[in-house]
């Protein structure tokens, strides 16, 4: 499903185009971004249809239809990318992908407990 890019994306900017009607265009507001790469693998466009017949959405796409962000519609914020919003983003202007991901997650119920708490051996709230 993860193959090596035919060429690598180090390093390179590029254009993504949105999906209109996903999570991705309703948090960026606009049909098309431009981001920045990092990286020497991607999906293999061979599992595209397997891939959005098993619930996942493609909802951003490369100049030549590559996929560049996938998400899960049902999940309040699934959302993954081959790019790196972080690297476009400062205090002042935050990534409008990482500015969603923290509303999501500011709109959890508390639970009452910490994940490390959660996580560790005879913990009250301890999750098995």
């Amino acid at each position: 499903m993860i193959t090596a890019l035919a060429c690598s994306l180090v390093g390179q900017t590029h254009t993504v185009v949105i999906r209109p009607g996903t999570l991705a265009a309703r948090l960026y507001g606009a049909t098309e971004a431009t981001e920045d790469y990092y990286c020497n693998y991607g999906v293999n466009p061979d599992y595209h249809r397997r891939l959005e017949d098993g619930g996942l959405r493609v909802s951003g796409f490369g100049a030549e239809g590559e996929i560049r962000v996938v998400e899960l519609p049902q999940h309040p914020f699934f959302l993954g990318t081959l790019f790196l919003p972080q690297s476009r983003s400062t205090a002042a202007a935050p990534h409008p992908l990482l500015l969603g991901f923290a509303a999501a997650a500011g709109a959890r119920p508390a639970t009452g407990t910490s994940p490390a708490a959660a996580e560790a051996p005879g913990t009250p709230g301890r999750r098995n």
